[in-house]
């Protein structure tokens, strides 16, 4: 039987209007599929589990997105991380809103809050491989609750670490504010890496352009890793819920730092 995976039909803009309406008093998290989470979807029910409490799924991948129309007739909306990470810090997070970075390094979180006059932005950085480690897990959790309300906390340490963060946030009960899982946004957003120009990003072949400039990094995840998902497409039952403009759109399920305190 195939494996559902929800997609929310949202573009940048749309998503944008709700994310800057969201709120503080509930707490929702944000995860943004590409291929390799489609495959992690497929391969790790725990995984499955991470997007089943998302409460919004946005389209990550401008290739998944062609692939999917290709193979399925899906023709699905795309709100990149990057993008919308962007989108969120220039048009708009205020200079007073309460915002958290989880990950990246303190040069980055000064860079944005420099570049932005931000007054309320805080920032913690977990150790590598802290996810393994349930006393560093405990102590960014209780980071970012001890930050709550927030209005956007940028959960940018990596799949799945985010994601498993953002659910035992969800799980405990105490932060309040939208969390967005954005992966290496900040890293673009700030120039430690440089994202493919427009026209690239368009064709769908942004990875080819990250490929280039580290291919060492990531060879195995595009050629090996990668190329399953043609034929885990075929597994797979797209369910494309539409964009609900005027509230949160409802929990789905799919069956089954260190540099605190910026100013």
């Amino acid at each position: 039987m195939p494996l559902p995976f929800r997609i929310d039909g949202y573009c940048l803009d749309e998503f944008a209007r709700l994310a800057a309406d969201f709120g503080h008093d509930k707490y929702g998290f944000v995860v943004t599929p590409n291929v390799d989470h489609l495959i992690r979807f497929h391969d790790d029910p725990a995984f499955r589990a991470l997007y089943g409490d998302a409460a919004y799924i946005l389209l990550d991948s401008r290739f998944l997105s062609h692939l999917l129309s290709l193979t399925k007739r899906v023709h699905s909306k795309v709100c990149t991380g990057s993008d919308l990470t962007a989108h969120l810090f220039t048009k708009v997070i205020r200079a007073e809103d309460p915002i958290l970075l989880i990950g990246g390094e303190a040069c980055q979180a000064q860079s944005l809050a420099d570049r932005y006059g931000l007054k309320g932005l805080r920032h913690f950085n977990p150790p590598m491989g802290f996810i393994r480690d349930p006393v560093a897990v405990e102590e960014c959790l209780t980071f970012i609750e001890s930050q709550t309300p927030f209005r956007f906390c940028f959960l940018a340490v990596g799949a799945p670490q985010q994601e498993m963060l953002a659910q035992q946030l969800k799980a405990r009960g105490k932060a309040r504010g939208l969390a967005l899982c954005i992966g290496a946004s900040i890293n673009f957003l700030t120039g430690v890496e440089k994202r493919a120009p427009v026209w690239i990003q368009r064709t769908g072949a942004e990875w080819l352009f990250r490929l280039a400039r580290d291919p060492r990094r990531l060879a195995k995840r595009y050629f090996v890793r990668g190329p399953r998902v043609f034929s885990l497409l075929r597994r797979t039952q797209i369910v494309l819920r539409p964009a609900w403009t005027g509230a949160p759109s409802p929990q789905v399920t799919t069956g089954e730092i260190q540099t605190q305190g910026l100013t």
